[in-house]
């Protein structure tokens, strides 16, 4: 199989915080972009920044493209896109177009489309991402690619535009592996979290505490990369909403409960989250799970 190399057609579909970065990796690097968003503002000044063209359809965006890149907020989105009533990206794809989910995305439900589009004649490759709007913008994402290994490979050179590609296997492996990998990264969060507000109750320097976490067996990306630089500042603008986490972590608890596996800290992470959400809204950062921690202690007092 060939492989998809500039200047290959890409349907990209869905610029927010991460698509609008990805999606001008690809146009800067020289693939012929077409993009559609529901926000004409932001699709405008995409293509005017970009030189990409805007898809007058979802079907004339299928029609054009050699590959298909979804990057949307979740699943329902991503299948009403591909398959939705009325206009739909499937109404005007060509055999042998290749669709890449990116969006987060549940992997029960990814294997459940997955197995749908295979049907109609399409595979699709699950590919979320992990290291936020930043990465993005430096292409220096980890992407976790499921699905047929030969196609996987095939759009290696689109996916290295964005970052380092990891084949996870199967299809729906790579939103299975994004569930699990954020379910850690929230996890270690949270952990950080509530030691560090019970050490500066109890007196201790949280600068000092973190500096000696980091130094110890206790140290994760959350202290040594989210303490320092958004957290203590509390600039609390890591770049990932709150909502998306607490969402993702709804997909592990779906995920562990269709695999029969442990899933006490997980069920009870996402409870945090999902309070977390619904004190500070969808849309606070995702460190702001300490503020929300800390207001708890206040409540007590």
């Amino acid at each position: 199989m060939d492989s998809f190399t500039p200047p290959a057609t890409i349907g990209f579909v869905g610029l927010g915080n991460m698509g609008y970065p990805m999606a001008s990796r690809l146009a800067n690097a020289g693939y012929k972009v077409t993009v559609s968003d529901l926000n004409a503002d932001v699709v405008r000044q995409f293509c005017e920044e970009t030189g990409a063209d805007s898809a007058d359809s979802l079907k004339a965006l299928g029609e054009s493209s050699d590959l298909i890149i979804t990057m949307l907020p979740e699943g329902k989105a991503v299948r009403k896109v591909l398959l939705g009533d009325g206009d739909n990206v499937m109404a005007g794809l060509k055999p042998g177009t290749v669709l890449i989910d990116m969006s987060s995305c549940s992997p029960v439900d990814t294997r459940a489309l997955s197995q749908e589009l295979v049907e109609m004649g399409f595979n699709l490759i699950d590919a979320p991402v992990s290291g936020g709007k930043y990465k993005a913008a430096e292409g220096s994402l980890a992407i976790m690619a499921g699905g047929d290994e030969e196609l996987v490979e095939a759009c290696r050179p689109v996916f290295e535009v964005m970052g380092k590609p990891f084949h996870t296997g199967g299809p729906a492996s790579g939103h299975a592996m994004k569930a699990m990998n954020n379910f850690l990264s929230a996890g270690t969060l949270a952990l950080a979290c509530e030691a560090v507000i019970t050490g500066t109750k109890f007196g201790l320097d949280p600068k000092v505490m973190v500096d000696i976490i980091n130094a110890s067996t206790g140290r994760s990306n959350s202290s040594e990369d989210k303490f320092p630089k958004f957290i203590l500042p509390r600039t609390f603008n890591s770049g990932f909403y709150l909502g998306l986490m607490a969402k993702d972590l709804r997909f592990a608890v779906d995920l562990a409960e269709s695999e029969n596996t442990p899933n006490g800290f997980i069920n009870l992470l996402s409870s945090i989250y999902d309070k977390a959400e619904a004190d500070l809204g969808f849309d606070a950062d995702n460190t702001e799970l300490f503020k929300y921690l800390e207001s708890l202690v206040e409540d007590e007092d």
